[in-house]
């Protein structure tokens, strides 16, 4: 009954382990995705829009075509290929496929 007790805890305390590691290995690989530079994109910083290609930024001076058709223009105004209009707000982004996401706010920089 001793021996099944210990082995019980033994097996126990190794699989905790185990699941810690892997708990730990998943949040360091999204920790360093979100350490990568975003590529590709224009974002909407600071109420001025921004390109970002290749990991360099520049300020936007004129409209651009998504290829999903959606049309970004310089002042953060958004008009998709059926139509619809929206303006972005601080902080969001949209690749060059055109899909919209929310950017993570970092300390300093861009």
């Amino acid at each position: 009954m001793k021996k099944l007790l210990i082995l019980s805890a033994v097996f126990i305390m190794s699989a905790g382990a185990t699941f810690a590691q892997d708990k730990m290995s998943a949040k360091q690989d999204h920790m360093s995705k979100m350490n990568k530079p975003m590529k590709d994109c224009v974002m909407m910083k600071d109420g001025k829009m921004w390109v970002m290609k290749g990991g360099k930024s520049m300020e936007m001076t004129q409209t651009m075509t998504m290829s999903n058709g959606t049309m970004v223009m310089a002042d953060g105004s958004v008009k998709t290929k059926a139509g619809k209009t929206m303006m972005m707000k601080d902080g969001e982004s949209m690749s060059m496929n055109g899909k919209m996401m929310k950017m993570m706010k970092k300390e300093g920089g861009m």
